[in-house]
């Protein structure tokens, strides 16, 4: 089976079993997205909604952001995880966008990669999910699967968005990004994985 075929055959399970994928992060714009997302970083989707359901009734806008004690939101993300960098991060840019895109989140790449703490996943995720511009962002599941899967040689996560990029329709990657994250998740774990028990890994074997 060639890659492509693996690609095609993997899309077409992921309809299956994951038809309608949302995105797990909770937000309500695409400034409460890019917080979530930023604060995902080696974090659960789970922990990250506990603590924004929170900080999002202080602080929804770059404003209100922007004027909260470092010390202050560190406290309340601190069950994130790197609270110290994240809440410098975020205070940072909200400052960023109020003084250089009239408080709104920019809608390329470049601007949202301009910003502190945003990198390529952050940037690509808030271009998919606010914006609706294609994108393929590759976090950790994506990465160990599409290896697995015999997709990517899973070299690094550069890698691999440029691998998945090749063998998935462009229509298709919003989409595919949610349902692979999703799918990985629920069926194809990193441990205590039965081949013979995936939907996916059992048919490509």
């Amino acid at each position: 089976m060639t890659k492509k075929e693996k690609a095609e055959l993997v899309l077409k399970i992921l309809e299956k079993y994951i038809p309608d994928p949302k995105i797990p992060l909770k937000h309500t714009s695409s400034f409460t997205l890019l917080v979530a997302t930023l604060l995902s970083a080696q974090c659960t989707d789970e922990r990250v909604n506990l603590v924004t359901e929170k900080l999002f009734k202080i602080a929804n806008t770059p404003k209100k952001m922007s004027q909260l004690e470092q010390v202050n939101l560190k406290a309340l993300i601190q069950s994130c995880g790197l609270s110290n960098t994240k809440s410098k991060a975020l205070i940072n840019l909200s400052k960023l966008l109020l003084e250089h895109f009239d408080g709104e989140v920019p809608k390329t790449f470049e601007e949202l990669e301009s910003l502190p703490g945003v990198g390529h996943k952050t940037a690509s995720v808030v271009m998919a999910q606010a914006f609706n511009v294609p994108a393929f962002p590759v976090d950790t599941h994506i990465h160990r699967v599409a290896k697995r899967w015999g997709l990517s040689n899973g070299k690094n996560v550069k890698t691999t968005e440029e691998d998945l990029k090749k063998l998935i329709p462009k229509s298709r990657w919003i989409k595919a990004h949610l349902q692979i994250i999703l799918f990985a998740r629920k069926y194809c774990r990193a441990k205590v994985h039965k081949k013979s028990e995936c939907p996916i890994c059992s048919k490509l074997s």
